[in-house]
This record gives structure tokens, sequence and C-alpha cells, in this order.
């Protein structure tokens, strides 16, 4: 039994193991752009711009609307067929199809289409621009996690010569040839490179829980990057990426610039939308409607009055007619029959009509809401243009701050380079002096740590400076390869 749970804990290993596929950077950064909640919700204010274009274009085109009703009468009211007041129940039944269109409006709608689709166009464009965002803050994230591990690789290189250190110092100290006290520093040193790797290793697990967050991914969920050298990301020569030359590039292919010049666009097509409905508008209209009732037939009278005429529904008394029904058989004196409505099929189609006809809509005074709408959209062109014009002196601020930044990285990372070459040249022969009885424990230390400072300090500047030069690239429209 406890064979068994061996194995099946080391199958579970095993398989925890492979699952965990490390992500490349093309790989988290396709994620973030699906999966990212900004990036959605962006994408969702796209397709509501997309409803309303498709909601404005289909205003061109005509309404045709169709009704019907359905009542029922009761107690005392008009019967509909004579207009006597008497009671009774009527079944009431009403169909009517309209439609009109518009004709001519100065061209007014056909502005507010245009400015619906060009809305559209800088509501997509503005998707683009959070997709690229988002990329960018992955790109820095996938760095970070690179630097992180890079410095566990550090502390590894770091523990690893100290113990050989101790291990030598040791045997010295064993042999009499070393006092205690040189063992027990190096241990101490030990002790302190385990806790920077410690520190190194929480510091990487953090980086990649900020990437989760980024991809939109459980913190729960085992996750991890490739890690490729540093010196093996592509890098666009400096030379490559004049300021001038790259804001020239960002101006045709950066979102954001796109936002402002379609919006400003939009905006003009809104003021001449505004301005045609200061003016008259001509619509076509027209309908075709029927009706039919239905109701119980009720004698009025048992009788025909005397002086009767047959008037169509009424009745002479003493010279004043009376809305009566009219009899439709009469034996005698005696009413038969009653006037009742005909069939409901055949008073549709007796009772069916047609309208047709053209209006016209000016408008004379409407306490200055169409002005003001017309003078507002001006002023929101006014508005855009601002801020383009912001938006693109914040860029060309922004490069060439990347570029004078770039230029520093590089020549920091290779400061830092001679740094380590340095430190490195004096830690070795620190260490010859120390193999020697030469040299103190603690003046061999001081000399491996500054190598350890340098090579920490020039890593920073390595990846400090790949981001640099990435961000040019990125402002110049090659997009970000890692």
């Amino acid at each position: 039994m406890k064979k068994r749970f061996v194995l099946a804990s080391f199958l579970f290993c095993v398989l925890s193991a492979s699952g965990q596929e490390k992500w490349d950077f093309l790989r988290c950064v396709n994620h973030a752009i699906k999966n990212n909640i900004s990036v959605r919700q962006t994408d969702l204010q796209s397709r509501f711009s997309a409803l309303n274009f498709e909601q404005t274009k289909a205003g061109k085109l005509p309404t045709l609307n169709f009704g019907s009703s359905v009542g029922y009468r009761l107690g005392r009211s008009e019967n509909p067929t004579t207009g006597v007041l008497e009671d009774n129940n009527f079944l009431n039944l009403g169909m009517q199809l309209q439609t009109g269109v518009t004709i001519f409006n100065w061209f007014s709608r056909k502005n507010s289409i245009e400015a619906s689709r060009l809305t559209w166009e800088a509501d997509k464009a503005q998707t683009q621009k959070v997709q690229d965002d988002v990329a960018l803050n992955v790109a820095v994230a996938y760095l970070q996690i690179l630097l992180s591990k890079e410095q566990i690789n550090l502390a590894k290189v770091q523990i690893s010569q100290t113990q050989t250190q101790l291990e030598t110092t040791r045997k010295k100290v064993d042999a009499g040839a070393l006092p205690e006290l040189n063992a027990a520093e190096l241990e101490a040193q030990l002790a302190r490179d385990s806790s920077s790797l410690v520190s190194a290793e929480a510091t990487a697990q953090l980086y990649l829980l900020q990437m989760k967050a980024l991809l939109n991914l459980d913190a729960a969920t085992a996750f991890d990057v490739q890690t490729p050298p540093v010196a093996s990301i592509p890098i666009i020569p400096l030379a490559d990426l004049q300021p001038d030359a790259v804001y020239t590039m960002a101006l045709k292919f950066m979102p954001q610039q796109k936002v402002n010049e379609i919006r400003i666009q939009s905006a003009i097509k809104s003021v001449a939308a505004a301005r045609g409905s200061m003016y008259p508008t001509i619509s076509a209209f027209g309908s075709l409607y029927t009706s039919a009732v239905n109701f119980k037939k009720k004698p009025v009278y048992n009788k025909v009055l005397s002086g009767y005429s047959n008037s169509g529904a009424r009745a002479n008394a003493s010279g004043v007619y009376y809305p009566v029904e009219v009899p439709v058989f009469v034996d005698g004196t005696d009413v038969v029959a009653y006037y009742k409505p005909s069939a409901i099929p055949s008073q549709f189609n007796n009772n069916f009509g047609q309208s047709v006809g053209i209006s016209i809509n000016v408008p004379l005074f409407n306490n200055r809401q169409a002005r003001t709408g017309w003078e507002r959209s001006k002023l929101t062109v006014e508005q855009y243009e601002l801020q383009k014009e912001q938006g693109d002196m914040q860029l060309k601020q922004d490069i060439y701050k990347a570029y004078n930044d770039a230029t520093a990285s590089l020549q920091k990372f290779s400061a830092d380079i001679k740094s380590v070459q340095t430190a490195e040249k004096a830690y070795d022969f620190a260490n010859k002096r120390y193999a020697l009885n030469l040299l103190s424990t603690y003046d061999l230390l001081n000399s491996q740590n500054n190598v350890l400072k340098a090579k920490i300090q020039a890593l920073y500047s390595q990846f400090d400076y790949v981001f640099k030069m990435k961000l040019l690239e990125f402002y110049k429209g090659q997009g970000l390869k890692l």
C-alpha cells in the first residue's frame, strides 16, 4: 500500500511538472489582448458604436408600422350603425398600415450617418490603443520576470562560490592553517547568500503574480514563462531610431493619433448634421386602414311609428327626426327583422380606406435648441482639435525622452560591463591572495560582494536598455518582439 502511495505521488508530481507549460512572450501578449478586462470593456464600447451606426444608417429607410385594435363596449353607448344611444354590447375591430419617409432634410441624416460611422472607427482605433498599452505592460512584466530569474541565477552562483570557499577554508581550519573565525565568517556569508536567493525567488513569484493579473489568469493557476537570454532579444540599432524619424512614423501608426484625427472628422460631420436640422424637412406619408363592428341585434321598437319615412335610420316624429333601427322587413305594422351589421370580412372590405400625402416641417422657433446644438457641435470640433494638438505634442516629448533614456541606458550599461570586468579581476586577485593566506576573509568577502553588486547593476542596466529600445521600436510601429 505504501509503495502504491509513493508511486501515485511520483506520477502526480511528474504530471504537474509536465502540465506547467512555459509561455513565451507572444503567447502572453495574445492571451492578454483576448482576455484582459480593459480590452474587453473597450471592445464593448466599439460594439455599441457599431450598433449605433447601423441604427443611424437604417434611419434613411422608410418606416412601416402595422397596428391593430380590438375593443368591447358594455352598457349604454352609441350604436355604430344608427347613432342611437342604447344599452347594447359592441365588439370593435380596427387595423391600419402606416408608412413614412424623409424626402429631403438638407443632408442632415446623411451627415449623421457619416458621423456615426467615424465614431465607430474611432472606437475601434481606441480598442487598438488599449491593446497596445496592455502589450506594453506585458512586455514590462515579462522583462521583470526575466530580470528576477537572472538574479536568482546570480544568487545561486554566489552560493556556489561561497560554499566552495567555505569547504576550502574548513580544511585549512581543521589543519590549523587558518583560525576558526575565517570559517565562521564564510558560514555567515553563506547564510546571507541563501537569504538573498530566497528574496530573489520571492520577487520572481511576485512578478509572476502581476503577469497573471495582466493575463486575467487565476492566481492559483500554475504559470511560468520562457526565459530566453536577454542578449538574444533582437534590438534595432539606436542609429536607426532617430527621434524625428520615429515621431513621423508614430503619427501614422500610433492608435491614439488615429483616434484623435477620426474624432475630429466625426465632429465636423456632426456640425453639418446640426446645421441641416435648422432647415425645413420634407417628408411623405401614407396609410391603409379599415374597421368593423359586431353586436347582438336588439329591437328598439316593436311597431313602426306612424309617419315613418325611410330616411336611412331616422324616423319623423311630429317634424323631428329621431335615429332609430331601420327595419329590413315589415309585416303590416309588425317589425319582423331589424338592421344588423354585415359579416366582418364584408365590413373590412367596405370600410377600407387609404391616405397619402407630403408634409413640410419648418423650424421657426424652438427655444434656440437647434442653433445651440449647432454652436455646441462647432465647439466640440475645437475641443477635439486641441486634444489632437496636445496628444501630438505629448507623443513627441515621449519619443525624445525615450531616445535620451535609451542613449543614457546604453552608456550606463557599457560602464557597468566594465565595472563587472574590473570587479571580477579584483576578486580573482583577492582569491589568489586568500589562498596564500595574504588576505583576510573579510576582504575576500568584500571583493566577492563587489562582484555580485556589479553584476546585479549590470543586469538592471541591460534590461533597462532593452526596454528603452523596445519602447522606441514600439513608437516607430515595429511592434514588440522579445
